[in-house]
């Protein structure tokens, strides 16, 4: 199942982190992501650009439902005209799958509103619902 359509498996203390041949697989379904070690923890990471703030801060907003409906949640900076994503599970302190399905979701909500013809947003459905 592509990455984006699945959802979040609860991470309880004491899960270890993936495999590296596991992640080194993971990433390579998320072009862009980059696993980089950031405050002591290996994280996937990304910068997305956009026209403004508004726009950044809406991708933000829709990046932020998405989590909580997965209940996995991002580092976020949100500034003028670009966002950066970190993602890393807490309880791990790594990488687990979950991080790899929410930058998959990452993807989708930025691809969507990119090739949106209005100013309309994606709703949290079509993340799940928009094939890769």
């Amino acid at each position: 199942m592509k990455l984006h359509l699945r959802h979040c498996e609860p991470c309880k203390l004491g899960t270890p982190v993936i495999s590296e041949e596991e992640a080194h697989q993971l990433v390579l379904g998320v072009p862009g992501w980059k696993r980089q070690f950031h405050e002591g923890v290996e994280k996937l990471v990304r910068e997305f650009f956009f026209i403004g703030f508004k726009d950044a801060f809406a991708f933000t907003a829709k990046v932020a439902n998405v989590a909580d409906r997965e209940d996995h949640h991002p580092t976020v900076l949100t500034e003028w005209g670009k966002v950066t994503v970190y993602w890393w599970s807490h309880r791990v302190n790594g990488l687990h799958v979950n991080d790899f399905i929410m930058a998959a979701k990452t993807d989708t909500i930025a691809r969507l509103a990119m090739n949106a013809e209005s100013h309309d947003s994606p709703t949290e459905n079509q993340v799940d619902e928009h094939a890769n």
